[in-house]
């Protein structure tokens, strides 16, 4: 008997080292891995490189030759299938409604060219040299001198630029009671930053060029607001430059390759829902089929800008309504999914025909439809993903703000193991992927209230 009880207390003392050390090395926690702060992204050989540390004002400005060829090519207008009887955008893009945003595009947005360029120019622009690419950035710093100065890192995403945060940085700029200091950055290869021409470029080390970036601007310590490529670029650079970080706030809270611990709490989570979600939000999550099919309908752009980058690119790169086509689908169905049921997609619903096109104008002005694509291709590699920053906590105080009706959620027990920190956490009815320019006020509500915690948190 007493041999019986000794060999099963082996048994079980074999069986608790072996799923501790599984734990440890298949869903446990890892230290963060070494980064190259330095890292040279540019054109030639890194040898030859001298940075320049100067920051030098930018403006947009295109030449009548530049609008005037644009104006050609959308008169060359495409023959174009007639959607099916019946059907809005549930094929994608309605082509009835698409001859409305060319003929508007063409006749009414591109006659005020000036008028948009003006607006473009609203804020101050200016461009720097990091790590061997000439980065582009709004910044707008506090209208008089001030000692508590609160920078503040507003990162886009895709297909979105630097316009998706115009509506923010007026309420911010117009807040009475902080002195905020803005910086938003064209993201690599996006709008007017320089594209790398290095393969490896991922989300991480877009993350550590945005760091360089903000210490340039005599910054050693900064907020974060993110959606998109933002939240993911964000959430790397609070796990990577965490000393750096004050507080980190995003409208997308979720990971970019779910860790195997979330996979089975999203399975434990969907027994007993009600355990971990407020019931009036257990819809937003369950049930997983719903979520999954959603997310194979829309996901088929990210398998192929993530494999094929370059190809879909080049079709796009000489095609205005191709591209306006491609990069607005994504303002219809991300915004509210049921909006696929509608003659306009829903589009005019939450934007203005004038702030869609300028945000396609980025994209058509600078070419950069292409390069800003491959981001997919180096965050989606073996050797990205395989630096398991899903798995690395996150210490420093964090934000989610979800908007009922964008691509994904997640809830606090599933993302507790990365983001140890999480000090404000809300449900928003109302709003989608694009939530900066959708419901630009409840964004800034929301992410004022982050920052008064984490102020108050000292």
């Amino acid at each position: 008997m007493g041999l019986l009880v000794n060999a099963s207390l082996v048994f079980l003392a074999v069986l608790g080292y072996m799923s501790l050390k599984v734990y440890r090395e298949v869903l446990g926690p890892i230290p963060k891995p070494d980064f190259d702060m330095k890292a040279y992204w540019g054109p030639g050989d890194a040898a030859a490189y001298k940075e320049d540390t100067t920051i030098h004002p930018f403006e947009i400005s295109y030449s009548t030759e530049v609008i005037s060829n644009l104006k050609a090519k959308l008169d060359d207008y495409p023959e174009l299938h007639p959607p099916l009887e019946g059907v809005n955008f549930e094929y994608g893009f309605n082509t009835d409604y698409l001859k409305q945003v060319v003929k508007y595009w063409r006749e009414e947005y591109l006659e005020k060219w000036d008028v948009r360029e003006k607006y473009l120019n609203k804020f101050p622009h200016f461009k720097t040299n990091i790590q061997g690419l000439d980065i582009h950035f709004i910044h707008v710093k506090p209208s008089k001198p001030s000692k508590n100065v609160i920078p503040i890192l507003l990162i886009h995403g895709w297909p979105g630029s630097i316009v998706e945060f115009y509506s923010m940085i007026d309420k911010l700029k117009a807040n009475k009671d902080y002195d905020f200091e803005l910086v938003v950055p064209s993201l690599p290869g996006y709008g007017w930053s320089q594209a790398s021409a290095k393969v490896g470029l991922g989300q991480a080390e877009v993350g550590v060029v945005l760091r360089n970036l903000m210490i340039r601007l005599g910054h050693q310590k900064f907020y974060i607001q993110g959606g998109d490529w933002g939240s993911l670029i964000g959430s790397s650079m609070s796990t990577i430059v965490s000393d750096n970080i004050i507080g980190y706030h995003s409208n997308i809270c979720t990971f970019m390759a779910h860790p195997p611990l979330a996979i089975i709490k999203t399975i434990i989570g969907g027994l007993y829902p009600t355990y971990f979600i407020p019931e009036e939000y257990v819809h937003w999550y369950y049930p997983v089929s719903e979520t999954v099919s959603y997310a194979m309908e829309e996901l088929g752009y990210c398998h192929i800008q993530a494999t094929k980058p370059d190809t879909v690119g080049t079709a796009l790169s000489t095609n205005p309504i191709g591209l306006a086509v491609y990069i607005l689908e994504k303002f219809s169905t991300w915004t509210n999914k049921h909006y696929r049921n509608l003659p306009d997609g829903g589009l005019s619903k939450r934007f203005t025909m004038d702030a869609m096109l300028d945000n396609v104008m980025v994209y058509y002005l600078t070419n950069s439809i292409t390069t800003s694509q491959r981001l997919y291709a180096e965050s989606f590699s073996v050797r990205a993903l395989s630096m398991n920053l899903d798995r690395v906590p996150t210490n420093v105080p964090v934000g989610c703000a979800r908007f009922r009706y964008d691509l994904i959620h997640n809830y606090e027990w599933i993302l507790k193991d990365k983001y140890t920190n999480i000090v404000h956490s809300t449900y928003h009815p109302d709003g989608g992927h694009f939530a900066a320019m959708e419901v630009p006020d409840l964004l800034y509500k929301d992410f004022l209230i982050f920052l008064k915690k984490v102020q108050k948190r000292g």
